[in-house]
């Protein structure tokens, strides 16, 4: 049976990146981003809200370090992750995302952003005035390198 896992959300940060580099030299970016749907409950609209982790890494991760900040949308694109570990005898599980394209949402002039030069570490922006990053290279969807760790290092 076939199977698709793609993720695409758009929402703010959470809070500041934190990039680290693992043993390789990769580097490890780990964002939160919080997610609003809209929803009718009765007769009122109510605002819901999905705080969501996602591992960035490579380059895209770089970027996101310098340039993003807690309250910067941002979209990402990637595939769902289920981790399982046991910590004090207790089985753990999360489901996270892992980012393998990145946009930033918000234009020069506007709030949200890092600091830092604006150098060529991006590509040009959209046409909805955004910077984007793409870890793979490419907008061909079915033919983008894989975005993630070295078989050999696990972050954790």
């Amino acid at each position: 049976m076939a199977s698709f896992n793609r993720v695409i959300l758009v929402g703010n940060l959470t809070r500041d990146p934190e990039l680290r580099y693992i043993s390789s030299g990769t580097a490890v970016s780990e964002i939160g981003l919080a997610v609003n749907d809209r929803v009718k409950r009765g007769d009122q609209w109510v605002d819901e809200t999905t705080f969501v982790d996602i591992t960035l890494w490579g380059r895209t991760a770089e970027v996101a370090n310098e340039y993003l900040s807690k309250g910067s949308p941002v979209l990402i694109e990637g595939r769902l992750k289920f981790d399982q570990w046991e910590k004090d005898g207790q089985k753990r599980s999360k489901l996270r995302v892992v980012g393998e394209k990145m946009q930033m949402l918000s234009g020069r002039g506007e709030g949200g952003g890092g600091g830092g030069s604006r150098g060529g570490a991006r590509s040009a922006g959209s046409r909805s005035g955004g910077d984007s990053y793409d870890a793979g290279g490419g907008d061909d969807f079915g033919q983008t390198a894989p975005a993630g760790p070295p078989d050999d290092e696990i972050p954790f």
